[in-house]
């Protein structure tokens, strides 16, 4: 399996008095696949998952498969901490429904390179389901090398590789050049994606396609199908575009913009995060208008 194509990490859309609001989750997972998502990820960051009770989460995974099936697109699910005996209970408890395991390189205790190979290929072994590494070093506070990324992608449960490090830096370089040509490379940090598509990645996921998700699908078609002054131009657009919606932390903004579209209810959320500055929604709104 070689996942290709965008995948929309959705917003968990709440109510004004903070209530996940579901009917707008089912309307936002929709649209994303309507405007050419070949997947969801449900309880990514850009959901807040860590704010979520155990009861939402649940719920969160079972509108986004339910919404999958019906449109037999791919679910790709949050699962996993730096605990590895908690992220494996999180594998083990996901369901048939779920294509891939998102999973996070162990944040905050800081394991060895040696240490996070060990703990993926402990989650690799057990997991119902394949495996795509969450590669964001600005979040978890360990760097990975080419050479440890080439391990993980040797290992048979381990498909692919959610890669965020903030640059198109040698490690990247490196990554592309040698991985194999089954193992999906997909671009995570928004405002990179037309670079690393261009270096051979399969496609993204993307917390900004919430707000235009047909936009990034026509930017991965277009490198795909070499069409390279459209995809040139479509990528500059798309880059300021998710640098607007990027200003503040994720997912706030983008938060604010489908509210102010009256695509969710209202622009809640939970804390530690602060709702988005009007000048921040106000200038998203702007760098969207070209798209509309």
């Amino acid at each position: 399996m070689t996942l290709t194509g965008l995948f929309v990490p959705l917003v968990t859309p709440f109510t004004a008095d903070g209530a996940l609001a579901a009917d707008a989750l089912v309307e936002l997972a929709e649209s994303a696949l309507d405007g050419g998502a070949a997947g969801l990820v449900a309880l990514g960051t850009t959901a807040e998952a860590a704010t979520l009770t155990a009861a939402e989460r649940a719920q969160v995974v079972e509108i986004c498969a339910q919404v999958c099936a019906e449109r037999n697109a791919a679910l790709i699910v949050g699962a996993g901490t730096n605990s590895t005996a908690a992220s494996l209970d999180a594998v083990a408890a996901l369901g048939p429904q779920v294509t891939a395991a998102l999973t996070v390189v162990p944040y905050y205790t800081r394991p060895s390179e040696a240490g996070v190979l060990a703990h993926f290929r402990s989650l690799a072994a057990a997991s119902p389901v394949p495996l795509v590494i969450y590669n964001i070093p600005y979040r978890t506070g360990r760097t990975l090398s080419a050479d440890t990324l080439r391990q993980l992608a040797d290992e048979p449960n381990i498909i692919g590789v959610k890669h965020a490090v903030g640059s198109i830096d040698d490690t990247t370089i490196e990554l592309m050049r040698t991985c194999p040509p089954d193992f999906a490379v997909l671009a995570g940090d928004d405002i990179y994606i037309a670079p690393l598509l261009a270096l051979g990645a399969t496609g993204g996921i993307l917390a900004s396609a919430n707000v235009a998700a047909a936009p990034f699908a026509a930017l991965v078609t277009a490198w795909r199908d070499g069409k390279l002054d459209e995809a040139r131009d479509l990528g500059h657009r798309l880059a300021g575009l998710s640098s607007a919606l990027f200003a503040e932390p994720n997912p706030t903004v983008i938060k604010s913009v489908l509210a102010a579209q009256g695509r969710i209810p209202s622009p809640a959320v939970r804390l530690p995060l602060l709702p988005a500055t009007a000048s921040a929604t106000a200038s998203a709104l702007a760098a969207f208008a070209s798209f509309s």
